[in-house]
């Protein structure tokens, strides 16, 4: 069994021996997202720590999306809720990291690939040399952005 999976288990039982609503159903939302990965497709296996970590990641994005959804409808108390359930699956993802790292990433791998010279077209080449250093560590949609922009200024 992953190590991740185990301590999302035991930190379950903890919220629930604590009363700690909000955080117990964040959990266990997450350990249910985790067993419906584990079935899906031909044969049901284990996930690893990758792969738990890869639905942490989703399930938290969905939250971020959500709570910028309810505050923009006006749904405060439910963009709140949101909010909080994604700071609770944070505490289980590696540190995220800062714009300036993204951006000295993006740069290295522009001139690694020599992308520079060929303007947007370089961008699966340069996403495809960026990605899998920033997996689960940042936004995809800000790094897809800042190698756009990138490119465009080259």
């Amino acid at each position: 069994m992953s190590t991740l999976k185990e301590r999302l288990r035991d930190d379950l039982t903890t919220a629930i021996k604590a009363r700690d609503d909000l955080r117990s159903s964040t959990i266990r939302m997450v350990l249910s997202a985790i067993t419906k990965a584990e079935v899906a497709g031909k044969t049901a296996k284990e996930l690893t720590d990758a792969e738990v970590l890869d639905v942490l990641s989703s399930e938290a994005k969905k939250r971020r999306e959500a709570a910028t959804a309810f505050a923009d409808g006006g749904r405060e108390e439910m963009a709140a809720k949101e909010t909080a359930e994604a700071a609770i699956l944070a505490d289980y993802l590696p540190a995220q990291l800062s714009e300036d790292e993204v951006v000295a990433i993006v740069a290295a791998a522009i001139a690694e690939t020599g992308a520079a010279a060929e303007g947007m077209r370089a961008m699966g080449k340069v996403m495809g040399k960026v990605t899998p250093q920033v997996k689960g560590r940042a936004d995809g949609s800000f790094v897809a952005a800042e190698v756009k922009r990138q490119l465009a200024s080259a």
